[in-house]
């Protein structure tokens, strides 16, 4: 019981709003069917060559940049909740509309069109939970939030490959659906968090912030120059995001090449769930046990599970290792995504929440973006098993990178510390 009471400690005792998020997450996930499938609609249903599935995949991400930025500058501009309820029901609309589409190459412009909409309004998302927290409970909250998405996500995994393989238009329908519920909860239940007028939250107390996050005058490059450790960390993170997009491009595609399309669609699925359920019962336990790690230091280790958990598909490819790999990766993505946005915001001034969320991702995700493109054509001319090699060995030159960076933050905390005893 004890032990049990150690694992929810960071959970206990946060805001309402956190909550009313979890739960909005949960729900949003539940039908989250089409993102992870999306490799396999554009080269199995579509019909599009390996290369062309990336090229496409990699235009989504390039047009998700832009219109992120511009999600970032309205969100510090004109409050977090307007954007993110507009842009989100423009993207869900968008899958409304697949839903009545044959599959062809028009849905695919539809398809980057909700990735626009999507990409202006998640700085919102991000900036509305740094609005809502505070550095000593910021981990916590943003741990719950991935363990709600992942507990839906789980479950839309159990029936995500028999849905793909017979009824792909009823993916995007429970997808809009649940999209749409996500969205009242948000609508009802959760006030503006920032007031732009007065570049304060609305729901937090100021006195609960640090240095690093007292409101900044000037622009987002003027803020990245006086923290420049966010621009390497960022910079860091863009090779693990690049391994990462393997997840959903290069695995599906190994599993339909060894096991056929239709039992690889399904064992594609079925690891889906492991990903999600290794998520909902190990968050906890990991958010727990690495509590007095450093940000930095989490995601080191994630690196390492990285580089086992795909480099092991460049060697053996059985069925039971994908299994295995995906548990093993699993664990480094915990540690990743409990860390990465909780350091950000610890190091973001509160008036630039909104475009912060913007810039940085878009660093960090050129590397999920990049990844597919440069990977359908290493993989064209050469085998998946020198491609999970070759990912593998990008993701431990970032870990050892990651060592440097946390030891030159630790030695300008200890600095500014000395500043201040003296």
């Amino acid at each position: 019981m004890e032990y049990f009471k150690k694992i929810i400690q960071p959970y206990r005792g946060l805001r309402r709003e956190v909550y009313i998020l979890f739960i909005s997450r949960f729900v949003n996930a539940i039908g989250a069917l089409i993102f992870p499938f999306m490799t396999l609609i554009l080269r199995e249903k579509i019909g599009l060559p390996e290369s062309e599935v990336g090229l496409f995949t990699a235009l989504g991400g390039l047009l998700y940049a832009p219109a992120s930025l511009l999600g970032g500058n309205l969100a510090d501009k004109f409050g977090r909740k307007k954007l993110l309820l507009i842009f989100q029901t423009l993207g869900m609309f968008s899958y409304v509309i697949c839903f009545f589409m044959e599959t062809s190459i028009e849905m695919v412009y539809v398809l980057i069109s909700a990735s626009v909409f999507f990409g202006i309004a998640g700085p919102s998302h991000d900036a509305m939970i740094g609005d809502i927290t505070s550095e000593k409970d910021r981990e916590g909250a943003y741990s719950l939030l991935y363990l709600g998405f992942n507990l839906g996500f789980g479950f839309a995994m159990i029936f995500a490959g028999r849905l793909f393989a017979h009824h792909l238009n009823l993916m995007f329908l429970i997808d809009a659906l649940t999209a749409f519920i996500a969205l009242g909860l948000i609508a009802i239940f959760i006030r503006e968090t920032y007031d732009p007028s007065k570049k304060e939250e609305t729901i937090i107390d100021g006195s609960e912030r640090s240095d690093m996050e007292a409101a900044f005058e000037g622009s987002i490059i003027k803020v990245l120059f006086s923290r420049p450790i966010l621009i390497y960390f960022a910079l860091g993170i863009f090779g693990y995001r690049f391994v990462y997009s393997q997840w959903s491009f290069l695995m599906p595609m190994h599993a339909t090449f060894n096991f056929g399309v239709e039992e690889g669609s399904l064992i594609y699925g079925s690891i889906g769930s492991i990903n999600a359920f290794t998520v909902v019962f190990f968050t906890p336990v990991l958010t727990s046990m690495f509590t007095k790690f450093s940000n930095l230091r989490r995601v080191v280790f994630s690196g390492f599970l990285f580089v086992f958990g795909f480099g092991i598909l460049g060697f053996i490819s059985y069925k039971w290792v994908f299994y295995l790999s995906v548990f093993i990766f699993t664990l480094g993505e915990i540690l990743e995504a409990i860390s990465v946005m909780p350091f950000i915001m610890n190091h973001t001034p509160s008036s630039h929440r909104g475009r912060m969320s913007s810039v940085l991702p878009i660093i960090m995700g050129a590397g999920f973006s990049i990844g597919p493109l440069v990977m359908g054509y290493i993989l064209e001319y050469t085998s998946f098993e020198f491609s999970w090699r070759f990912v593998a060995s990008i993701v431990l030159v970032a870990s050892f990178a990651m060592i440097i960076l946390e030891k030159i933050d630790r030695n300008k905390t200890n600095r500014i510390i000395n500043e201040k005893v003296e």
